[in-house]
C-alpha cells in the first residue's frame, strides 16, 4: 500500500522478492518472486509462497520489494523498501493477516506490505465406523473361526500398504468388531475414489493366521454407509477357481460410518487462541556468585550466560503468539529485600501486584536486576511458581487462553513429591511446562517428570495428560560456540510438543476453534 513512486513518466513497476533466513545463521536465501505488476503503488499479488511452518523454530522472513523484476541487485537510486518478519508473528497475529511499515529508503515513507497467512487445507477427516460378519468359513479344527479385518491403502504404483487391524474376536462365525478410528489421510491418502481392500484373517497363537477372503472398496462407498447399511461379499480367489458352486467366504456388514475433522494448532491459533508465557529462574547459591566467571549467571560482556540463552530461544518464539507481549517473571530460591526472607515465587520486576515485563528484553532486563539485589541461597522447590501459574490457568478454561511456563535451572529438586503433586494437578489446565537444565549436573530426576516413558503420578492420582518436556542445555551447545545455532536447537526441541499439548488439552475438553472472521 502507498509505495514510493520511482518511475518519471508513470508510477511503480513492483515485484516482492521473498528471502528465508537459514536457521541459526545469518544468511539469507531467495524463496520465490511474486508476479510484477505494471504501473501501480497499491499492487495486490496473486501468486502466494507455500512454506513449511514449524512452531518451534524461528523462521525469519524477508520481503525485499524492488521496482521490477529485472534487478537482482536492487540499488539504493530504485529500492522501494523491505520488511522483516517471522513466520509466527504472522500466524499469530489476528485473523493471519499482519501489515508492516516498508523501510530501507534514508528520509522517505515508503508505504506498508499487508500480509496473509492460511493453512494450506490438507485431509484432516477422521473417520470412525464399526463392521460386523456374517457366516464366515470355519477355519479352526476344534472350534469356530477367531476372525480380525486388515485394511490397506492403494498406492499409486498399484501396490497395497497396510493401515488399520482390528481386534480379534475369539470363537464366532459371526463376529462384531468394535467400532474403531482411522484418519481419511491413512485410509486413502485423501483421494476418495482409490480402491481400500480388506482382508478377512482367521487368527493362529502361532501367527500363521488362516486367510479366510477379502473384499474390495472405498472412501467414497464406505460413507455411503451413512445412510444404509452396506455388505461386502467376502470371496477367497482360490477356492472361487477350485469349487464351481462357490457362491461366497460369509459377508461383512458395515454397521456404522462417521466423519468429524480433525483441528489443527494453526486453527486454534487463527480463531484467537493466546499463548501466555511465564519465566521462573533458579536463582538458588549452587548456580555460583554471578560476580565470578565460573558461574552460571555470570554476565559476560561478550556473551549471553546459560540462563539468558535459555529465556531467550523460547520466548522469542513464544512471544509470536501473545497479543499483549507481557511475560510473568519470577525468581526463585533467593533471599529477596528487604528483610532477607527466602521466597520461591518473587517477581524479578519487583512488582508484586503486577509480575508482567515488556517482551523478552523486559524479562532479561529483570533478571539482571535481580542478580544484582537478591541473594542467591537454596533450596529448589518449583511447587509454588507450578501452583502459580496453574491458579491462573484455571481462571480461563474455555480454549481463549493456554499457559507454556518455562522453567530454568541448575540442579535437583527439593520439593519433588509436592512438585509431582502440582503437575498431576495442572495436566487437566490449559497448561504446559518447560523446563531446561543449565550446567553440569545430573538431572535423572528431571526425567521423572516428564512423562514420555510413564505417565506421571502423585498419591494414586496419574497426570490427565503430559505436559513436561526437559532438556538439559548442555545438549544443544554448538561446539563452535555459535550461540544463534545453539538458541535454535534448544527452541526446536523443547517447544516441539507445545502444538500437540495444546490440541491433546482442546481435544479432552471437547474444544472447537472459534471461526475466524472473514
Amino acid at each position: 500500500r502507498n509505495l514510493l513512486d520511482m518511475d518519471t513518466f508513470s508510477k511503480s513497476d513492483p515485484v516482492v522478492v521473498l528471502f528465508v533466513q537459514v536457521s541459526g545463521s545469518s544468511e539469507w536465501k531467495e524463496f520465490g518472486r511474486t508476479e510484477v505488476i505494471d504501473n501501480t503503488l497499491n499492487p495486490d499479488f496473486v501468486r502466494k509462497f507455500v512454506l513449511d511452518y514449524y512452531f518451534e523454530e524461528k523462521q525469519n522472513l524477508r520481503f525485499d520489494v524492488p521496482p521490477g523484476s529485472h534487478s537482482t541487485f536492487f540499488g539504493a537510486q530504485n529500492f522501494l523498501g523491505q520488511a522483516f518478519v517471522a513466520l509466527g508473528e504472522v500466524i499469530g497475529s489476528q485473523r493471519g493477516r499482519l501489515e508492516r511499515p516498508l523501510t530501507g529508503v534514508p528520509g522517505k515513507r515508503c508505504g506498508t506490505i499487508l500480509l496473509l497467512a492460511e493453512e494450506l487445507s490438507n485431509c484432516r477427516d477422521i473417520v470412525t465406523m464399526q463392521l460386523c460378519a456374517n457366516k464366515l468359513d470355519k477355519k479352526d479344527f476344534f472350534g469356530k473361526s477367531d476372525p480380525f479385518l486388515v485394511f490397506y491403502r492403494s498406492n499409486e504404483d498399484g501396490t497395497f500398504t497396510i493401515c488399520h487391524k482390528t481386534e480379534v474376536v475369539k470363537n464366532t462365525l459371526n463376529p462384531v468388531w468394535q467400532p474403531f478410528t482411522i484418519p481419511v489421510r491413512a485410509l486413502c491418502n485423501g483421494d476418495y475414489d482409490r480402491t481400500v481392500k480388506i482382508d478377512v484373517y482367521d487368527w493362529d497363537r502361532d501367527g500363521s493366521h488362516d486367510f479366510i477372503g477379502e473384499f474390495a472398496t472405498s472412501y467414497r462407498e464406505l460413507s455411503r454407509a451413512q445412510s444404509q447399511f452396506t455388505v461386502y461379499e467376502v470371496l477367497n480367489p482360490r477356492k472361487k477357481c477350485k469349487k464351481k458352486k462357490y457362491v461366497n467366504s460369509g459377508t461383512v456388514t458395515l454397521l456404522s460410518f462417521s466423519v468429524e475433522s480433525e483441528f489443527t494448532f494453526v486453527d486454534y491459533i487463527r480463531g484467537g487462541t493466546q499463548l501466555n508465557f511465564t519465566v521462573a529462574i533458579d536463582f538458588t547459591a549452587s548456580n555460583g556468585l554471578p560476580s565470578q566467571p565460573t558461574s552460571l549467571h555470570y554476565v559476560s560482556p561478550y556473551q549471553l550466560s546459560a540462563y539468558a540463552l535459555a529465556l531467550k530461544a523460547v520466548g522469542e518464539i513464544i512471544q509470536d503468539y501473545d497479543s499483549d507481549k507481557l511475560f510473568p517473571a519470577y525468581g526463585f530460591g533467593a533471599k529477596v529485600p528487604p528483610d532477607g526472607k527466602i521466597s520461591h515465587q518473587f517477581p524479578l520486576n519487583n512488582n508484586v501486584e503486577n509480575p508482567s515485563c515488556a517482551g523478552i528484553e523486559g524479562v532479561l532486563e529483570s533478571y539482571l536486576q535481580s542478580l544484582r539485589t537478591v541473594q542467591l541461597y537454596g533450596p529448589t522447590n518449583f511447587a509454588p511458581v507450578i501452583n502459580q501459574v496453574a491458579g491462573t490457568a484455571a481462571q480461563v478454561t474455555d480454549g481463549s487462553q493456554y499457559h507454556v511456563l518455562l522453567i530454568i535451572t541448575d540442579g535437583v529438586i527439593s520439593d519433588m513429591l509436592q512438585t509431582k503433586e502440582a503437575i498431576v494437578t495442572a495436566s487437566s489446565l490449559p497448561m504446559s511446562i518447560i523446563i531446561v537444565g543449565v550446567g553440569p549436573a545430573e538431572f535423572e530426576a528431571m526425567e521423572e517428570l516428564d512423562g514420555d516413558e510413564v505417565r506421571l503420578s502423585s498419591r494414586g492420582r496419574y497426570a490427565e495428560r503430559d505436559i513436561v518436556q526437559f532438556v538439559p542445555f548442555r545438549d544443544y551447545v554448538d561446539d563452535s560456540g555459535n550461540q544463534v545455532l545453539s538458541m535454535a536447537r534448544l527452541a526446536k526441541d523443547v517447544l516441539a510438543e507445545i502444538p500437540e499439548q495444546l490440541l491433546s488439552y482442546m481435544k479432552t475438553r471437547d474444544i472447537k476453534p472459534r471461526r475466524a472472521d472473514p
